[in-house]
């Protein structure tokens, strides 16, 4: 952060965000392809609010503590720029990209959860969205670096070609199309044996 502008003056406002800060119920009312719109519109649909984060503990120097209250404050920014959701694979997708963004060693040790997942998750996981993680994450600016607060009102669509970040695959349209393949083979196979 201390290489980059605005990463630098992030650390001189030391701002915070919360539902406070951000003041939600005017993000939920601006044009719809907003930053603050879309991040708003995120917290709704996946029902976590930005208050939801812990604090940072145990770690004794002020910045190290507060660069990293910022990462945890930022996460659900980055989930709303890339429309990754909150279930297991979408935040596996997201952790990757974070790691290869930032190299915050964390991050890459959660894909070791990626044992939780059912085998097709597993699959589509590094199929499509390790993929992606490595390119879009590898490419963007560091995330940690973007004043949030200051491009609430921009273009969401804009933002990500600043920050170089590709938007990957629907994971929730990928989800709902593999339910509604298999909720027809059954119903085939259904009228078959009937």
């Amino acid at each position: 952060m201390l290489s980059d502008p605005t990463g630098r003056q992030i650390l001189r406002d030391r701002p915070r965000i919360t539902s406070e800060s951000l003041q939600l119920p005017y993000l939920r009312n601006l044009p719809e392809n907003t930053v603050g719109r879309t991040y708003a519109t995120w917290l709704d649909r996946e029902g976590v609010s930005p208050d939801t984060r812990d604090s940072v503990q145990y770690i004794d120097d002020p910045e190290c503590a507060y660069v990293m209250q910022r990462y945890r404050e930022c996460h659900d920014f980055y989930h709303a720029v890339t429309g990754l959701p909150i279930f297991v694979e979408g935040e596996l997708a997201l952790k990757a990209f974070e790691f290869l963004n930032t190299l915050i060693p964390m991050t890459g040790l959660s894909m070791f959860a990626a044992v939780r997942l059912k085998p097709a998750e597993r699959e589509r996981l590094f199929k499509i969205y390790l993929p992606w993680a490595v390119r879009s994450g590898l490419k963007s600016k560091e995330l940690i670096n973007v004043y949030w607060e200051k491009v609430l009102e921009k273009d969401v669509d804009e933002l990500r070609a600043e920050l170089g970040i590709e938007r990957p695959p629907d994971m929730r349209e990928i989800r709902r199309m593999i339910r509604l393949q298999k909720k027809r083979e059954k119903e085939l196979l259904e009228q078959k044996s009937a």
